[in-house]
């Protein structure tokens, strides 16, 4: 069973979301603040999966409380929890070692996606580091799973979390052609109800960062009328 450390101070907000992620299989242990989140995870290191971690909290923020906890744990999911406003929070959290964040209001199938999909690149890392390898290399380019990044030659090129859940599933079937609802159901759990064109434009997006000409690709190929691979 995965285990989640919840950190919202609105009770009620708090409670909404621990009941849905019990009722989902997860375990969930309550923090109403930042101190006593950060409490709870020293009193038990390296057995959370994920931290759902609200950014405005009494006595601790949640970007503060993200960064001590990616510190002492690389490996664990950290999704913050914000509101329209926090913008600029939303970056810092980011660059502080977030995987990804939530903009209140949410609906219950929006967090469960974004949940699972952190909690399936927990695994990924786990199971890299049991194989001896945290890496995924493909002629110039390293996808570091570890790190959540990827280097051209070893510059590091900047991506989403998206963006490289995306990369992550191309590049480790170097060759292979995945469909919109694979690339879909993998970057974004299989509760995510919006439109799959979605995909497309992350992949247009990943041209322009990955491909010397993104009008004429060489890497991120359209398997026409099938969907998208990458090739070395």
């Amino acid at each position: 069973m995965k285990k989640i450390l919840l950190a919202e101070d609105e009770s009620a907000i708090r409670e909404i979301i621990a009941i849905n992620l019990t009722r989902a299989g997860y375990e969930v242990v309550q923090a109403a603040d930042g101190k006593s989140a950060l409490g709870l995870f020293r009193e038990s290191p390296l057995s959370f999966d994920v931290a759902l971690l609200d950014i405005m909290m009494p006595t601790i923020d949640g970007v503060t409380v993200c960064k001590a906890i990616r510190e002492a744990d690389a490996n664990i999911g950290i999704i913050l929890l914000t509101a329209k406003t926090q913008e600029s929070d939303k970056i810092t959290g980011l660059k502080s070692g977030a995987d990804d964040y939530i903009t209140k209001p949410f609906s219950v199938n929006e967090l469960l996606a974004r949940v699972e999909v952190v909690c399936r690149r927990v695994e990924m890392i786990k199971s890299a580091k049991t194989e001896g390898s945290d890496e995924v290399v493909s002629g110039d380019y390293v996808l570091s799973i570890k790190k959540r990044s990827l280097f051209e030659n070893g510059n590091q090129i900047e991506l989403s979390q998206i963006e490289f859940q995306i990369l992550e599933l191309l590049l480790s079937n170097s060759g292979k052609t995945f469909e919109r609802s694979e690339i879909l159901e993998y970057a974004w759990g299989d509760r995510f109800y919006g439109d799959d064109k979605v995909v497309d434009v992350n992949i247009r997006r990943l041209r322009i960062k990955v491909e010397k000409n993104p009008s004429s690709p060489k890497h991120l190929i359209t398997v026409r009328g099938k969907g998208y691979k990458w090739i070395e």
